[in-house]
């Protein structure tokens, strides 16, 4: 069983693949899934497919809280970031600290640093309201 921070990382990297691959279908997805951890895990499968069937919501979502900027203007990385962690805190019930601080991590270690604040002020507002 993977632990919750690496899990994070593996279903951005699946979403990040989907995206490129331009992979729509579900059992193609299942399959980036299976390259990607040795074991199935729950948790990889859950973040992946929560953010694919609610993608829309949580671009909208993101967009209500980004300031002078679009989601759709965020590079393919720092956007899936966000969505994972938009889900999470949405439909989970992990600390609201630990998602923001997972997502941050993310974003420190893919993005650049102006993205990884973006995505932090984003989660920020998005709690605080």
């Amino acid at each position: 069983m993977l632990r919750r921070s690496e899990a994070r990382e593996i279903a951005m990297i699946v979403l990040y693949q989907r995206e490129i691959s331009n992979v729509k279908d579900m059992i193609e997805v299942k399959k980036l899934i299976s390259l990607n951890v040795k074991e199935e895990d729950l948790f990889v499968s859950s973040l992946v497919f929560g953010v694919i069937e609610n993608e829309e919501k949580l671009e909208a979502l993101a967009d209500k809280y980004l300031v002078n900027w679009k989601f759709k203007r965020l590079d393919k990385l720092g956007g899936i970031i966000l969505k994972i962690a938009l889900y999470e805190l949405l439909e989970t019930d992990t600390p609201r600290a630990v998602v923001i601080n997972e997502a941050v991590t993310l974003a420190k270690k893919y993005c650049d640093e102006d993205l990884f604040k973006m995505i932090n002020a984003v989660l920020d507002r998005y709690v605080k309201e």
